[in-house]
């Protein structure tokens, strides 16, 4: 009798000793859920400290997707997740969540207008643990080509809408001490020349990084993706005062948009020159003073500048992108090498744009670097990368979320486009009719 007594004791310990092993078996927890909203497309993202076993329906009359999670724990942040979507995203209406049957809880998605969805899984990346995101698209993508066509908006108005910073913006900082690099500067004539263009000029302006990509975070706390958000629709407000140009907004909330999908996008609008605008930030907080980077078939120009681009290229797996979707067209244009006389033109512009930053902030570098950023790829549109400052330099830092600051540093840009233009005017093509 005892021997059979004591085996089953053994047993009973091996299975507590198994079910301890493996917390597995317990629900998952939620430990973060986020919404982010834009006309583009709607990003709902659920974070957890392993991958959600799930699926996803559509039910119809009316309009709802629904997303079963398996082995999931109904918490906070579960419970959460239908106060954080507002009264004015364009594809969710509401949300709801509960338990369906055990071990799985139900999130519906209450829809205002057809979708297309992407929900895909992705691992770990820079703060983040393991993330399922669903991704809602338009049935029907607005043409980006309509932004050209609709009336000019107030200038004084869409500077008013940059977003909140995470302070309040203080008095800008006087220029520090520091020698100022000077270029040599363009003629007299170069400069006072109006740019000699006989059709509309189309500036494709990328604020970087976004949504779930928040980029550089200085000391102060200031994110580098509204800092950027700022500046392109301050720059964008500037051109399209100018009567020969129009500014397209690659991003214009605060939303995640991939590398390849902002070369896209460019393209897609025809536009003749493309702009991608960020804050630099480097280990050591003395770094300062603004830069501007080309692309380059044949390696970085510096260890500095093939670091920079490695970081930017990684805004993929911080934002977050469908590794699952492939589009061959674009693949074939992303590796195009042909982008010798691209190049060439890019870096014209980039001399341009910074001999006029070197009037407004020290520079970093005195001549355009070069590396390998996957955002100024597109084959056929002279791009250039601006670094406006050094978001991780307090100094900086500070003048970055200063309103008159971010206006001079979109001056700047403006300046240095229609230096570029007075002696580089584009092919002439078909009008595009204004309103």
């Amino acid at each position: 009798m005892a021997g059979p007594g004591l085996g089953l004791l053994k047993y009973l310990l091996i299975a507590a000793l198994l079910l301890a092993a493996y917390p597995a078996f317990s629900a998952e927890a939620i430990l973060a859920s986020r919404v982010w909203p834009a006309q583009e497309y709607t990003r709902v993202t659920l974070e957890s400290a392993h991958p959600l076993r799930h699926h996803f329906f559509f039910v119809e009359d009316p309009q709802r997707l629904v997303l079963d999670l398996e082995g999931v724990d109904l918490g906070p942040e579960l419970k959460a997740l239908p106060d954080k979507v507002g009264s004015d995203d364009p594809y969710i209406k509401a949300v709801r969540v509960g338990v369906n049957r055990p071990n799985v809880v139900r999130v519906v998605f209450d829809l205002r207008t057809a979708v297309k969805p992407s929900v895909f899984p992705l691992a770990p990346a820079g703060e983040y643990k393991h993330r399922l995101v669903l991704d809602l698209y338009p049935e029907k993508p607005a043409d980006p080509l309509l932004a050209l066509v609709e009336p000019r908006g107030d200038p004084i108005r869409e500077m008013a809408q940059a977003p909140v910073l995470e302070s309040a913006p203080e008095p800008m900082a006087a220029a520090p001490a520091l020698p100022v690099v000077k270029l040599t500067p363009a003629s007299p004539a170069a400069v006072a020349a109006k740019p000699k263009v006989d059709r509309l000029v189309i500036v494709a302006i990328d604020a970087g990084h976004g949504g779930e990509d928040p980029g550089a975070r200085g000391k102060g706390g200031t994110r580098e993706k509204n800092v950027t958000l700022a500046i392109a629709r301050r720059l964008k407000a500037r051109i399209d005062q100018e009567p020969n140009m129009r500014a397209v907004m690659v991003r214009d909330g605060d939303y995640f948009i991939p590398l390849a999908d902002r070369v896209a996008k460019s393209r897609r609008v025809r536009a003749d020159l493309f702009v991608s605008i960020h804050a630099d930030a480097w280990v050591r907080p003395d770094a300062r003073g603004s830069s501007v980077f080309a692309l380059s078939e044949r390696g970085a120009t510096s260890t500095a500048a093939r670091l920079l681009a490695q970081r930017e290229n990684q805004s993929d797996l911080i934002g977050g992108v469908n590794l699952g979707v492939k589009d061959p067209v674009l693949a074939r244009t992303l590796l195009d090498l042909s982008l010798t006389a691209t190049i060439n033109d890019s870096l014209k512009l980039g001399k341009a744009v910074l001999t006029e930053l070197g009037d407004v902030n020290p520079l970093h570098k005195e001549q355009v670097e070069q590396a390998g950023f996957a955002v100024l790829k597109a084959p056929d549109v002279p791009s250039i990368l601006v670094e406006t400052a050094f978001i991780s330099n307090p100094d900086e830092e500070r003048r970055l979320k200063d309103s008159a600051y971010q206006d001079r540093i979109a001056g700047a840009i403006l300046g240095g486009i229609k230096r570029y233009l007075s002696q580089n005017p584009p092919l002439a093509r078909a009008r595009v009719a204004i309103r």
